[in-house]
């Protein structure tokens, strides 16, 4: 399974070492055993070229390899004993928050796409077991097309079934199409968009909440593009223009029960999703366009949805959307 981890070259001139982990064992991955981030100075492209054909997205195909964690990152059981589900978990911002909430204590749950997603699910799986502290039951992987009620209510069930309730609840599934006209976004492209990226969340909210109590916590991922537009995925930004109405707006009717409702606006994240989505020169420059000049990686947003779930460290935020985007100025 980690043999992915070592896919790229740490001598590469296009990359930095920082925060070297202090390793037990010779045996520790390498890809593990350092953070490899951008160097911002350097003029080469931020990604090898590449595509894939098909969304969502494998990400065990992806050069290089999104990072999911970091020796850096220190749990301290800000969720001990908490059940967490989480949509679209397999890869990508949900791999790293699914890896950090097991960190944390939580017993998880995620969703993925049969076929499409079963390599990546079942690493994250591993990855899960492998992180998660001893109160923690073992981690549960439902595949389900989210769009559609009856399925949504069945993922809930299921995790119910397994853990008794959920404390923490996760609505991250999305997909995007690139079109360069509103006249290109037909009914049927419109309908799959918005099934997925809105219908989902409050369909598994809705089922969610009769097993959710007072101190529970509902985290919506939302994008920049919500705040600054974007002319190419024109259907997806409208979907996540409604994430961030839907998480204001139950949030306030969530108040009086005690269930925080907040979100997340990742900027330029390398997840399956770009490289499915773009051409390979879109995909080589992806991220240069934000202050930081690179894409952030899903390590780098996964702690914000950490803070969010936490009551110790949020317990006074509720129907706010944190903004890691790489320095790109959004108005509220």
């Amino acid at each position: 399974m980690f043999s992915r981890f070592c896919s790229y070259s740490t001598r590469s001139p296009s990359y930095s070492l920082v925060g070297v982990f202090r390793q037990r064992s010779t045996k520790i991955p390498v890809r593990l055993s350092v953070f490899l981030v951008r160097n911002m100075a350097s003029e080469r492209k931020n990604f090898p070229p590449q595509k894939q054909q098909a969304q969502p997205g494998k990400e065990h195909v992806m050069d290089p390899t999104p990072q999911f964690t970091s020796p850096d990152y220190k749990p301290a059981n800000k969720l001990q004993g908490k059940v967490a589900l989480v949509t679209g978990g397999d890869s990508g911002i949900g791999r790293a928050v699914c890896y950090c909430f097991a960190l944390e204590g939580a017993t998880v749950a995620f969703s993925y796409v049969k076929t499409q997603e079963d390599r990546d699910a079942n690493d994250t799986i591993e990855m899960i077991r492998k992180a998660k502290s001893a109160g923690a039951k073992d981690p549960m992987a439902i595949t389900a097309d989210l769009g559609y009620d009856e399925n949504c209510k069945r993922v809930v069930e299921e995790v119910v079934k397994a853990y008794g309730r959920i404390d923490v609840l996760v609505n991250n599934a999305a997909e995007q199409y690139k079109s360069s006209s509103v006249e290109d976004i037909d009914e049927e492209r419109l309908e799959r968009v918005f099934r997925t990226n809105i219908f989902s969340y409050f369909f598994t909210t809705r089922h969610a909440l009769k097993h959710m109590k007072e101190g529970s916590s509902i985290i919506n991922t939302t994008s920049v593009n919500a705040y600054k537009g974007n002319a190419k995925l024109l259907d997806y930004t409208a979907t996540k223009g409604a994430i961030v109405a839907f998480t204001r707006g139950l949030a306030l009717q969530l108040a009086t029960k005690g269930i925080r409702v907040n979100g997340v606006a990742p900027g330029p994240i390398w997840t399956p999703l770009i490289p499915a989505s773009f051409d390979e020169e879109e995909t080589a420059n992806f991220g240069s366009e934000v202050p930081m000049k690179r894409a952030g990686q899903p390590i780098e947003v996964a702690p914000s949805f950490v803070f969010l779930a936490c009551n110790v460290d949020s317990s006074y935020i509720t129907g706010q959307v944190l903004h890691p985007n790489g320095g790109t100025v959004v108005n509220a």
